[in-house]
């Protein structure tokens, strides 16, 4: 739809006298069909025209339609809707598709590289649910960058350094029974530290034996340090397969305690630009500039801090790895500690930090209560995709009970239902999570979109165009010779002409999703796609339809085909062929 905009603009810009630019951005599309394709709206122009904008509206409506592709171009109100010519759009977008000229990726990006900072669940605790989001969001946004040609770090920021593992030391020697550990050791280890925050509400002492503990680790005491190693281990056991079920890959996997050698170069360097302040004994770099609190680097004792070790990281990945940007998916009430972040690297001088970014999200709650795992209030994630993947082969085998992948597609199913229902919602909004809503085969759910695309497929496979149960990410139709497959129709439909205009958005929805840093532009677009062709698939002969109208409604069962694989595939979402 963007080449349309763009032609449109250039023709409004020579009768009102504004760059294509600004119009092309003025440009909407209308909330009703009904409306037209493009409305452009003509109150920005009442102030330098001196006219109002309905009377502007209607001075521009009749000029418009002396654009070759434009079909009817009328005022209404305050806005000039357009209608295109539908064939000669459908033809137009089939065509980009196929040439894939910057529709499913492009090359925006190349030659640029950015760290992405995601999952980063906590050593010897369960993987819960809330870390979902940062490793699903993580991902989607990896994959958004990746098809726009950049070089992308996801970096798994593993919490395997901190006061924790001395409460966790601490209580493994007062509680811990071994045999026990050695059988469930990520359930028992999280019982202890649940254990010892109870215990130290009435034995104050046991925080200062857990700090205690925690200077031997640091100090290298050698039965600490293994005791440590091993909680690293047995908890990377358990996070690993919950990736490799999810799907989750990573280029690095550097806990904290990686730059635990690095922090004092980070001092070092803030104490010789001068931008280390005593305050009460610690050593702060004071932010009123830019209305901030000021940012603890190291307290009064000499320990450095969350800040210190993340500015150890943040120099890392951009000297070490060559990120120009930097992005950290982690929940919105860690807001405050990034904003100072930044603005330290900015204050030390680089001008990386304009580049980097808090992708911020709400909270995860499972039946409107938050986890904490202090109290041990969590939900285990395993649990949570193991009964999903179940819940998905029930329904599997009652819908096609024959089928014989049903194990790998109840997996892809439950999976994918997990991860849809989280990111078809902005990730900003806080997610109340049901696993019942999200499984289901109808409604807006990631069963539903994967269910479309294996109808999709199936239509081309008894078409004879899919061999077997082939899945391909290349055209399976016969590819077109300009508008030659448009052409002989006596007239194209508004099912599939409205199917192919939802389907063309998908360049712009893809660019917003990156410039915005939210996937679900593409989750409730790819449901749009999947609205639209269950319709245009229940109401119009396909398979059976007259030569021209089969041949042209193939290429667009396969367009759709296409689209939803491209937008799974970015969700982080499996895409079975048959269900």
């Amino acid at each position: 739809m963007h080449f349309f905009k763009e032609k449109l603009a250039s023709t409004l810009s020579g009768l009102v006298g504004i760059d294509e630019t600004t119009l092309t951005d003025w440009i909407e599309i209308p909330p009703d069909k009904q409306l037209g394709d493009l409305a452009f709206p003509c109150f920005q122009l009442a102030k330098s025209l001196r006219k109002a904008p309905q009377t502007i509206a209607s001075e521009l409506a009749p000029k418009l339609m002396e654009i070759p592709f434009i079909v009817k171009a009328e005022a209404v109100g305050p806005y000039v809707n357009v209608h295109l010519n539908r064939k000669e759009a459908v033809s137009y977008w089939l065509l980009q598709m196929q040439d894939n000229r910057d529709f499913f990726t492009s090359s925006t990006g190349q030659n640029r590289a950015v760290a992405i900072d995601l999952s980063s669940p906590n050593i010897a605790k369960p993987f819960s649910m809330g870390h979902l989001r940062s490793t699903i969001i993580g991902t989607a946004l990896a994959n958004l960058l990746e098809t726009d040609g950049y070089q992308v770090f996801r970096i798994n920021h593993l919490g395997d350094w901190g006061t924790q593992f001395g409460k966790i030391i601490v209580a493994y020697h007062r509680y811990g029974d071994v045999e026990a550990i050695k059988k469930h050791p990520i359930q028992e280890l999280n019982a202890l530290y649940v254990r010892f925050h109870e215990e130290a509400e009435t034995n104050p002492v046991l925080e200062d034996e857990g700090r205690a503990a925690f200077k031997r680790l640091e100090d290298g005491d050698k039965e600490t340090l293994d005791l440590w190693r091993w909680m690293v281990s047995v908890s990377l056991e358990e996070f690993n397969r919950t990736y490799a079920m999810l799907g989750t890959q990573f280029t690095h996997v550097l806990g904290e305690s990686f730059y635990n050698d690095k922090m004092a170069a980070v001092v070092n360097e803030l104490s010789e630009k001068n931008l280390l302040t005593t305050s009460e004994g610690a050593e702060v770099v004071m932010l009123e500039e830019e209305n901030f609190p000021p940012c603890l680097i190291r307290k009064s004792d000499g320990a450095t801090l969350y800040a210190t070790r993340d500015l150890a990281a943040a120099l890392y990945r951009y000297r070490d790895l060559g990120a120009t940007s930097l992005w950290y998916v982690v929940g919105g009430e860690q807001r405050l500690h990034f904003q100072q972040l930044f603005a330290v690297l900015s204050r030390m001088g680089y001008s990386f930090a304009n580049d980097c970014r808090h992708i911020a999200f709400g909270l995860m709650k499972i039946g409107g209560k938050k986890m904490s795992t202090r109290k041990g209030q969590i939900v285990r994630l395993q649990e949570v995709l193991d009964e999903a993947v179940r819940r998905a082969k029930d329904i599997i085998d009652e819908k096609n009970p024959g089928l014989k992948s049903a194990d790998a597609t109840a997996k892809a199913i439950g999976v994918g239902a997990v991860i849809f229902n989280d990111l078809k919602t902005h990730r900003i909004h806080e997610i109340n999570f049901s696993l019942e809503q999200a499984v289901a085969f109808e409604g807006e759910t990631g069963p539903y979109v994967q269910y479309t695309h294996a109808r999709a497929c199936s239509v081309l496979r008894k078409a004879g165009l899919l061999s077997g149960l082939e899945s391909t990410s290349e055209w399976v139709t016969e590819p077109l010779d300009g508008d030659v497959m448009i052409q002989p129709l006596q007239e194209l439909d508004s099912l599939s002409y409205e199917l192919m205009k939802t389907i063309s958005y998908f360049p712009e929805v893809r660019k917003r999703a990156i410039n915005e840093a939210d996937p679900s532009l593409v989750a409730k677009h790819i449901l749009d796609v999947s609205q639209d062709f269950n319709r245009f698939y229940h109401e119009m002969p396909i398979l059976n339809a007259a030569p021209a109208e089969r041949v042209f409604r193939l290429r667009l069962t396969d367009a759709t085909r296409l689209t939803i694989r491209a937008a799974l595939e970015i969700l982080g979402i499996e895409h079975p062929v048959e269900i």
